[in-house]
């Protein structure tokens, strides 16, 4: 390989890419997302997808925003 061919993979490889990860990727981080939500919820003490009646406890909250925040990754 001359030096030529190499900087210039070696250039390529550097640059950050964009990746699309298409329906089936953004299904699976979003099933990755809610295992962990029902993780959060276990280890809070509560079953997940459970109505909880009167106020929802401050650790539910926690949970609820762990997880809007890592779907919303899914979808940037």
């Amino acid at each position: 390989m001359n030096f030529k061919s190499l900087a210039l993979l070696l250039t390529a490889a550097a640059i950050p890419q964009a990746v699309v990860a298409g329906p089936i990727g953004y299904a699976i981080c979003q099933t990755g997302c809610n295992c962990l939500a029902v993780a959060c919820y276990t280890g809070a003490g509560f079953t997940f997808g459970v109505p909880i009646p009167g106020s929802t406890p401050a650790a539910i909250m926690a949970c609820n925003a762990g997880l809007g925040t890592c779907m919303a990754a899914c979808a940037a």
